[in-house]
């Protein structure tokens, strides 16, 4: 039973997000790691370095439209 609840959770977890970059307002659907927060990622668009908002664990939590993995897990 227990794997079948971890399974069910782990199922839950959206591992794409669509990051808007906070410079040059670019959108891009990126798949996100799941097993750690990334704090900084390169914009393809404006190649600016993007850092999360202080207070946030990554960028995704920041910046995209769906929260990081290890977050959603919370």
């Amino acid at each position: 039973m227990l794997f079948l609840n971890l399974y069910i959770i782990i199922d839950m977890i959206n591992h794409k997000s669509k990051l808007i970059c906070p410079h040059c307002s670019h959108e891009k659907t990126i798949t996100m790691p799941s097993t750690f927060c990334q704090y900084f990622l390169e914009c393809t668009n404006c190649k600016t370095v993007i850092k999360a908002k202080a207070g946030d664990c990554c960028v995704f939590c920041s910046y995209g439209d769906i929260k990081c993995p290890p977050i959603q897990k919370n």
